[in-house]
C-alpha cells in the first residue's frame, strides 16, 4: 500500500522560509498544501512563481492563516516568521488552534529560559489539548551549540564542563543576518539597538539552559555579554561597505557558573571577514572530547535542512512542547 505524503504548510516566506519550501519540494514523500505570508508582493501569488519554479504548484500564498488552517488539512506547519516568543505567541497559538503540528525556527522556542516559562507552559498545554507537537530547532540554536555537544556527551561516563565556540564569516550570508549583527553601524548605535533588543543574535541563553538542564548542572549564575566586533579596515559585502571603526558584527558570550567556575561557555563570533571560521566543542569529563568542524556548519542551508529533517519525528512524537533532545536526533531525510 502506498504511503500518504506528508502535507506541509509554510508560515513565513523570508529567505529561510523559501529555502525550506524548496527543500520540501525535493522530497517525494512530502507535499506543500499551503503557504502564509503578509508581504503584499507575495499574497495571492502561486507559490511556484514565488519560488521561481517553471510551473505553478496550485498553492497560493495567503495572508489569513486562520482561514487557511480551517480549510486545508495538513500534517505540519513549518514556521519561519520570528525569533522572540512574545512576538510570535499569537502565531503559534493560531497554528495550534488549527490542530497542526509545528516545527519552528524561532530561537526562543528551543527551551524555556526563566522569562519565557509561562508562555512555554501555555504552548505546551494547548499543544497537548489539540494533540499536536511543537518543536523549536535550527542550526544555532538547535544544533551546533546545544544538541551537538549534548550528543557528544553520550560516550562520557561523567561531564564536568562544556565549552563551545562558533566563528562565522558573515560576508556571504543573507542580508537580514548581516543587518541583524549590526554590520556597518557605529558602535554607539550597535549598543543602543542591543539594549532595545532590536537586533543581535537570539538563542544563546536558550542553548545554555538546555545544556545545563540535560546534564543536571546546577548553576549559581548565568551571564551573557554582547559586544560589537570592530572593522580594522575597509570591508565589503553584497549589501554593506564598511570602513575602519564600523561594526563588522557581533560577539555574544554566554557563561554558566557554579562555585565561581565557568562550567558552560558558549562563545559566538559572527562578523564580516572573520578568519578561520569553525565550530568547536570541548567536553571536560571522562573521557575528554574535542571536536572541530573546519569552516563551520553552513547556517542557511543547514537551517532549512534541520527543519525539514525534523518533520517526521515531530509528527510521530507525543503531544506537547518538545526540545531537540526529547526527540530522536534528526538525520538526512531521503526517502
Amino acid at each position: 500500500m502506498e504511503n500518504k505524503k506528508i502535507r506541509v504548510i509554510h508560515y513565513g516566506l523570508g529567505p529561510i522560509g523559501l529555502a525550506t519550501a524548496k527543500l520540501v519540494l525535493s522530497k517525494p514523500d512530502m507535499e506543500i498544501v499551503g503557504a502564509v505570508d503578509i508581504a503584499k508582493d507575495m499574497v495571492g501569488r502561486d507559490l511556484g512563481e514565488v519560488l521561481g519554479k517553471g510551473s505553478p504548484l496550485g498553492v497560493h500564498v495567503s495572508d489569513n492563516a486562520e482561514r487557511l488552517f480551517a480549510k486545508v488539512p495538513a500534517d505540519v506547519v513549518v514556521h519561519t516568521a520570528g525569533s522572540r516568543l512574545k512576538g510570535i505567541f499569537g502565531q503559534i497559538e493560531e497554528i495550534l488552534l488549527g490542530g497542526k503540528n509545528l516545527v519552528s525556527s524561532a530561537e526562543e522556542l528551543l527551551f524555556p529560559v526563566p522569562e519565557n516559562v509561562e508562555l512555554a507552559r501555555k504552548i505546551d498545554r494547548l499543544a497537548r489539548e489539540k494533540g499536536v507537537t511543537v518543536l523549536g530547532t535550527g542550526v544555532n540554536p538547535g544544533f551546533v551549540m546545544d544538541a551537538l555537544p549534548l550528543s557528544l556527551t553520550g560516550v562520557c561516563q561523567e561531564v564536568r564542563e562544556v565549552h563551545v565556540e562558533r566563528v562565522v564569516d558573515a560576508s556571504s550570508r543573507r542580508h537580514p543576518l548581516q543587518r541583524k549583527i549590526g554590520a556597518g553601524m557605529t558602535p554607539e548605535l550597535f549598543r543602543q539597538k542591543i539594549a532595545e533588543k532590536a537586533m543581535g543574535h537570539v538563542g544563546l541563553k536558550e542553548s545554555l539552559y538546555l545544556i545545563a538542564d540535560r546534564l543536571h548542572f546546577s548553576l549559581d549564575e548565568v551571564r551573557e555579554t554582547v559586544e560589537p566586533v570592530i572593522a580594522e579596515g575597509p570591508l565589503k559585502t553584497d549589501y554593506f561597505e564598511l570602513k575602519a571603526g564600523d561594526v563588522a558584527g557581533i560577539r555574544n558570550v554566554g557563561e554558566g557558573l557554579r562555585g565561581g567556575q565557568k562550567i558552560v561557555t558558549l562563545d559566538l563570533r559572527m562578523y564580516i571577514g572573520a578568519k578561520e571560521p569553525h565550530d568547536s566543542v570541548r567536553i571536560v569529563g571522562t573521557p575528554e572530547l574535542s571536536l572541530r568542524i573546519e569552516g563551520g556548519v553552513a547556517g542557511d542551508q543547514a537551517t532549512a535542512a534541520i527543519l525539514v529533517n525534523s518533520i517526521p519525528s515531530v509528527i510521530a512524537a507525543s503531544p506537547g512542547l518538545a526540545t531537540v533532545k526529547d526527540l530522536p536526533a534528526p538525520y538526512c531525510h531521503q526517502p
